[in-house]
């Protein structure tokens, strides 16, 4: 069974930053694309930032300029770094990662808590 092992969750303030850390039971290699998802308490759960095996990376308009989503491959991890964090991204976030030829072939982390607070 895949298992997605997510880390890097907390409480921080407004302007803070934080880093996530995602490590997958299986090789990860160029064929699965990882991402990062977010759920805000009342909302639906919406794509936060993806990355493929060349270093193509997509964000969410509300988060480009401050996450950058970057991958090890070798450690089948992908990371997301949070900068300039506001109250608005206080969500519990997810990783994901999805086979780029079989979308069906895809895995999700347990959630980890991002509370941003003054």
């Amino acid at each position: 069974q895949v298992q997605l092992v997510e880390s890097g969750g907390g409480l921080v303030q407004p302007g803070g930053s934080l880093r996530l850390s995602c490590t997958a039971s299986i090789r990860i290699g160029s064929i699965y694309a990882m991402a990062w998802y977010r759920q805000a308490p009342g909302k639906q759960r919406e794509s936060v930032a993806r990355i493929y095996s060349g270093g193509i990376t997509n964000y969410a308009d509300s988060v480009k300029g401050r996450f950058t989503i970057s991958r090890d491959n070798a450690k089948n991890t992908v990371y997301l770094q949070m900068n300039s964090l506001k109250v608005d991204d206080t969500a519990v976030y997810y990783c994901n990662i999805r086979h780029i030829f079989n979308p069906s072939d895809e895995y999700w982390g347990q959630g980890t808590q991002v509370t941003v607070s003054s």
